[in-house]
């Protein structure tokens, strides 16, 4: 989940309360504070609440929730007279869009950091890693208006951010660090989406990488704001940035979007309207309150509301809020603006006495065992691709429980095994010093099925099959379960160098061995790694 850095004194500027009226309220909105320091506090929010991701909307929030300024924001919209006209090629590559412009921003160290946050936030959110969504803010006085979105050739150059000399597009997806992240959204295509002023300056390549022209400075007043995706997110995330904008003392403009037999003006910041019930939001709630104690709640909660009838309110939805979509969502608001420390606690009717699960028993005492061998415990995601759990492993693919929806290549499939996710942690950690041993207790699904499996590695120049096969006799002896050892045939270890565990007259019940040098390659690391794992123990 996202963590926003708030700075007290621009925090308190925005809010106009002190920092220990803060400390004490924003975790009632739906947030955890991370860390406290002296000049900060790292806060942790909830995914569903993209408009919180900056140090403006958490401000905006919270001057609702402390009732210093109730009701929806008003964001009036001028319009600035630019166009940005939409070729129809790039239709079949990238073919949402949505610009502002927003003008009169006094930048500060606090509100460019907050920014570049917010934006990158908003692509791992909204944007799901810039597949669905990604974002350029340019400074507007350094291009010339009208613009273009074009579906251009791989060979066009342009000086791109971070560099200072001109790299084709197709030189950028293989040199520059963002273009190596990001080259698999684009890269399929023949031509890749460009966004170009009159003069033929490059704004940006979406969305991998905005050209060095248009980099925002601290001078930089005036900002033109483009979004582009594969998705109608583009005009939430737009919203989002500015009315943040809009919250420094921005003034938004719109611009007027030209595309084949299509054409719209944005941003579009009019709110939503919903109908709720009085009756509906105290069932689910279990409160008693009146119709004017919940539109009070939702005016505090930045929301508009106005009475229909004893039992219906209209509710007014800031065009921001990108969660709104039940009433059941506006209900929780409702209890959010109530106060869940007014909600009264109630025992239910029936009562159990629960005892420890023996899974939970048995992750437990295993637990025990690792540490107690020198191993530090790890809890990497049960979602992996197929390129790092059997690829890179060099096993062959074998069926898996697929993902309908992931959110990036990184996360297509449920794990089988473990030992995937523990080398690819080793991988993250190579600036630590060695050896590093550490093992995971977790879930895995097989055939369809969960199970719980342990697995353990270790990286050290020193590291032996001697070494592996007396962490699994002390794990075997501590479990107290009788095995043999026979030859395997497992790829990701080599040959000669590893095992088969089989208990019970027959049945095998996990691997072990040193790990073969080209999957040692595979995960980029460069000393002698051993490792196991255990199941149905």
């Amino acid at each position: 989940m996202p963590v926003i850095t708030l700075y007290y004194t621009d925090l308190e500027n925005l809010i106009g309360t002190d920092r220990d009226t803060i400390q004490g309220r924003i975790p009632m909105i739906g947030a955890d504070i991370e860390r406290v320091y002296d000049d900060y506090m790292d806060i942790e929010f909830f995914p569903d609440r993209p408009d919180l991701y900056s140090v403006e909307g958490v401000a905006r929030a919270m001057r609702g929730f402390l009732d210093i300024e109730t009701g929806i924001p008003e964001y009036e919209v001028g319009q600035s007279g630019i166009t940005i006209t939409s070729d129809r090629e790039i239709g079949k590559i990238r073919p949402y869009l949505a610009c502002a412009v927003v003008k009169g921003v006094k930048f500060t160290p606090y509100s460019i950091e907050s920014l570049m946050s917010l934006q990158e936030d908003l692509h791992w959110g909204i944007g799901r890693n810039r597949s669905k969504v990604s974002i350029g803010v340019h400074d507007l006085d350094r291009v010339t208006p009208p613009f273009e979105y074009i579906a251009a050739d791989p060979s066009f150059e342009f000086v791109p951010l971070d560099f200072d000399v001109p790299m084709s597009m197709d030189e950028i997806l293989d040199k520059h660090p963002k273009g190596v992240k990001f080259a698999r959204l684009v890269e399929k295509f023949d031509k890749y989406p460009l966004i170009l002023d009159s003069l033929g300056n490059v704004l940006s390549f979406p969305p991998i990488i905005n050209g060095t022209l248009t980099r925002v400075r601290d001078e930089t007043e005036d900002l033109f704001i483009e979004v582009t995706g594969t998705d109608k997110s583009v005009s939430v995330a737009l919203n989002i940035v500015t009315t943040a904008l809009a919250e420094r003392g921005g003034k938004i403009e719109s611009v007027k979007i030209e595309a084949p037999e299509t054409g719209c003006t944005t941003p579009n910041l009019n709110p939503a309207t919903r109908r709720i019930s009085v009756r509906d939001a105290n069932a689910l709630l279990g409160l008693d309150i009146s119709r004017d104690q919940i539109m009070q709640c939702l005016r505090r909660m930045r929301f508009g509301a106005q009475p229909l009838s004893d039992d219906a309110i209209e509710v007014s939805v800031p065009a921001y809020r990108a969660d709104i979509m039940h009433d059941y969502d506006i209900f929780e608001d409702v209890a959010i603006g109530y106060g869940y420390e007014r909600i009264a606690s109630v025992l239910p009717e029936t009562m159990t006495i629960g005892e420890e699960h023996p899974i939970s028993l048995a992750k437990a005492d295993l637990r025990d065992i690792m540490v107690g061998l020198g191993f530090y415990e790890v809890m990497p995601f049960t979602l992996t691709s197929e390129t790092v759990h059997f690829e890179k492993m060099q096993r062959p693919y074998t069926s898996a429980t697929q993902v309908m929806h992931p959110i990036t290549i990184e996360q297509t499939m449920l794990r089988t095994t473990i030992l995937p996710n523990l080398l690819e942690i080793l991988s993250f950690n190579q600036h630590r010093e060695l050896p590093q041993r550490i093992f995971e207790v977790g879930d895995v699904v097989a055939s369809g099925r969960n199970a719980v499996h342990l697995a353990a590695v270790a990286i050290d120049p020193r590291a032996n099959f001697s070494e592996v096969r007396s962490i699994v006799d002390a794990v075997m002896h501590e479990r107290v379960v009788a095995y043999e050892i026979t030859e395997s045939d497992d790829p990701a270890f080599i040959e000669g160098r590893r095992a088969d565990i089989i208990v019970d007259g027959g049945r095998r019940a996990g691997v072990f061995g040193e790990v073969h040098p080209g999957v040692i390659l595979n995960f980029g690391l460069d000393q002698p790694i051993i490792g196991f794992e255990m199941w149905g123990l």
